[in-house]
């Protein structure tokens, strides 16, 4: 019986890693060192030990091992700690990367290497390594110290620039001789789909994979995650992105579900298996006569890697504000290459842009850095007290007062830094919803109906339909004119306020120019006339409250898959904490004579709530808006902290040092006869109050109660909006006096 090549390979390859990696284990030394040397040894260069016969089949498994890592590698990454890493991982992660991009492009053109060439390089000497850097730290006992979560934060954002860099360089790879603007327009789509394909992911993936949870099993789950897996990287090739960007994306939106855990624990045995065939590439791939050929290139580039990255990554955590004790810490741990630069060479290869001598070149330099970066972050401590001795004193003066100045500058502009972040934040999300939403429906929906046989006319007045009203679901948060930020500084300053006018008009221009697009794509009608109309579309749209309803409904569960698994991290009481902790209670005698609260429009204006007014012995409880302030009342508004300090600004009023929590309040007046009283509603099938908005629910109507929020899948909605709709499963605060709240309910429980 003939035994198949790949078969007798296999046995080959992983009983030589086994041995290997064991010596290496046994003498400390990086298992991914082990491997690249296990298939040196079984490689074609090595003729004195059992040989590899089909390497064509290899370089398959080779290519799923990438697919693999990189999976694994978005399973460890998800949007939630790129917030965390903070300003200092990402411009020290941005100067390292720039910089090495550099001068590895500098360098490879002294070498007389090709254009390609020196640019793969640059890409290949950026990347530092994750796995060598993590091993050195825990050898060395220094993974929990302040710099060593830098560097963790500077490993994230550079994995997403390797990302990133994969896509840019097969861009220039396959077409060399593209313009300048056919590149940032390709860039310009490469960003948007991959925004779409990443909130589309998480809108439908935890939702489908939620509800299909009861039926799988851990292997059911391992087969339909590595389905995922490469049905992204199909998705990935047919937009004419890298495989590897399929999988890492796939990777990171399961990482923000529950699931996560689980399926990293099912799929790391998978992971070591093919990435261990990876690096057994890498090593078969080892030339001894390349390395002696090329000796003194390697000597170069591994100089010019321990100086360049030590010297990037320091001044990029200097710049970041950092002291130099840290900056040094984090370019003596930085100074090296690993994997990603192998996948980078192997993508160059694949590609046949690169010439076959860079391959052993730069495994060789990841080589001696990875032995040299234990001793690099040793002598870390040594290398600063040196530092200090040798730079002037005035520099070091003035890096410890850049320091200060940077921070009391932050400190200055804070209300403006936090807006304008938010502005950039919200027009980038919803201008890029909206405008995936024109290209579906021009490039998607409208060739499907014409192969369903409707008329021209139809099939273009139904896609117009679906995509406008999609698009206007998205007008009122974009122009997020109710946020705290905005509010801040309208109340703060009244020079503000023609910017923050300015800011919301550009906003409007962007909407109107999106909203032009499916009109003159699917009709042909370009005439500017139809701007005007547009734009009053938009303002009509902004104020109703039927797009309001059905956008926060979207909202709500998107914000549930994205912070699922955090989500689950709240116990059973955690609601109740949640409720008392988020809101506040701020109280102040009234001085002005008259006005109704809504002619006030401090709930409108301010998103706060007038939850009780004391008239000399008289309490009124949740009082509507058409309950008029007397001079001398005392009026108690709830809200959250960043609420409630900007209705201060705006009346005037000194803020309290200190505002009582919602729990605090209520437990201090609860012996008084008008206490108020709060508690939960669980919405059940059936109950009278699912599938209303908070407006139609009756319960301010005919209780005289306040919604203070909702709890949906765990996620909390405080104070929600009036047209928000209350759905089955959800768990709704309620407000009010003992006795309306007592009425409201026994009418819940006797419904039920």
């Amino acid at each position: 019986m003939h035994l198949p090549e790949l078969i007798s390979d296999l046995a080959i390859m992983l009983l030589t890693a086994g041995v290997v990696t064991v010596i290496f284990k046994k003498i400390k030394q990086p298992l991914v060192l082990g491997y690249i040397v296990a298939g040196f040894l079984i490689g074609p260069y090595m003729p004195f030990f059992f040989t590899v016969a089909d390497s064509a089949s290899i370089s398959t498994w080779s290519e799923i091992g990438v697919i693999v890592l990189m999976f694994g590698l978005g399973l460890e990454f998800n949007l939630h700690k790129l917030a965390q890493v903070g300003g200092t991982a990402i411009i020290t992660a941005l100067t390292e990367v720039g910089g090495m991009l550099l001068i590895g492009f500098g360098v490879g053109q002294l070498l007389g290497w090709g254009i390609m060439d020196s640019v793969f390089l640059g890409g290949m000497l950026s990347m530092s390594s994750t796995t060598i850097i993590i091993k050195a730290f825990d050898e060395l006992g220094v993974r929990n110290q302040g710099f060593a979560q830098l560097v963790f934060g500077t490993l994230v954002i550079e994995d997403i620039a390797g990302i990133f860099m994969m896509i840019i360089l097969s861009t220039l790879s396959v077409s060399q001789s593209i313009s300048g603007g056919a590149l940032a327009m390709k860039l310009a789509l490469l960003v948007l789909y991959l925004a779409l394909w990443l909130i589309l992911g998480i809108y439908l993936l935890p939702t489908l994979m939620n509800k299909a949870t009861p039926l799988m099993n851990d292997e059911t789950l391992l087969v339909s995650s590595l389905g995922i897996c490469f049905g992204m990287v199909l998705l990935a090739n047919a937009l004419g992105f890298s495989s590897a960007l399929g999988a890492f994306m796939a990777g990171s939106l399961l990482a923000g579900t529950v699931h996560a855990e689980r399926v990293e624990h099912l799929t790391s045995g998978v992971k070591d298996l093919f990435g261990s065939v990876f690096f057994l590439s890498v090593g078969m791939m080892l030339d001894p006569a390349m390395i002696v050929k090329y000796i003194v290139p390697i000597l170069i580039i591994t100089l010019v890697t321990l100086v360049g990255k030590l010297i990037f990554s320091s001044l990029g955590v200097l710049l970041s504000g950092q002291t130099l004790k840290n900056a040094v810490h984090c370019g003596c741990s930085l100074a090296q290459i690993g994997e990603f630069a192998f996948i980078i060479a192997s993508l160059g290869l694949s590609l046949g842009v690169i010439a076959d001598y860079i391959y052993p070149i730069i495994v060789s330099v990841s080589i001696i850095t990875t032995l040299t970066t234990p001793s690099f972050i040793k002598g870390s401590d040594k290398l600063y007290e040196w530092l200090e001795k040798v730079l002037p004193s005035r520099l070091t003066e003035k890096l410890a007062r850049y320091t200060d100045e940077e921070q009391s500058s932050k400190e200055k502009n804070g209300d403006w830094s936090a807006y304008l972040g938010r502005y950039v934040k919200v027009t980038a999300f919803y201008g890029v919803v909206m405008l995936g939403i024109a290209l579906i429906g021009s490039l998607v929906l409208l060739p499907l109906l014409g192969k369903l046989g409707f008329e021209p006319w139809l099939e273009k007045l139904i896609c117009l339909a679906v995509v406008y009203i999609g698009m206007a679901i998205f007008i009122r948060p974009m122009l997020d004119m109710k946020s705290p930020q905005f509010t801040t500084l309208w109340v703060k300053n009244r020079n503000f306020r023609l910017p923050l006018m300015a800011l919301t008009a550009i906003r409007v221009l962007i909407i109107v120019i999106i909203a032009f697009i499916p009109a003159n794509t699917v009709t042909g009608v370009g005439g500017l006339w139809l701007l005007p109309l547009i734009l009053a579309a938009v303002l009509l749209i902004y104020r109703s409250g039927w797009f309001a309803s059905a956008y926060l409904s979207v909202e709500a569960r998107f914000l549930a898959n994205f912070n699922e698994r955090q989500l689950q991290r709240l116990g059973s009481d955690d609601a109740v904490e949640w409720l008392d902790q988020r809101l506040h209670v701020l109280s102040f005698q009234y001085e002005q004579h008259g006005g109704t609260l809504k002619e006030l429009g401090w709930g409108k204006r301010f998103g706060v709530n007038v939850i009780k007014i004391v008239r000399g012995k008289r309490h009124i409880s949740i009082p509507s808006g058409d309950t008029a302030l007397h001079s001398g009342d005392t009026v108690y508004i709830l809200g959250e902290s960043a609420e409630l300090r900007n209705l201060c600004l705006d009346l005037g009023i000194a803020e309290p040092a200190e505002l009582p929590t919602l729990r605090e309040f209520i437990a201090a007046e609860d012996s008084e006869p008008e206490a108020l009283y709060s508690y939960a509603i669980s919405v059940d099938k059936g109950s009278e109050l699912a599938g209303k908005t908070v407006r139609d629910s009756g319960i301010r109507d005919n209780y005289d109660c306040m919604v203070l929020g909702l709890q949906r899948s765990r996620l909390p909605i405080v104070q929600p909006d009036v047209n928000m709709q209350i759905q089955n499963g959800d768990l709704v605060w309620v407000l009010g006096a003992k006795a309306m709240a007592g009425k409201l309910l026994a009418s819940v429980v006797e419904e039920n």
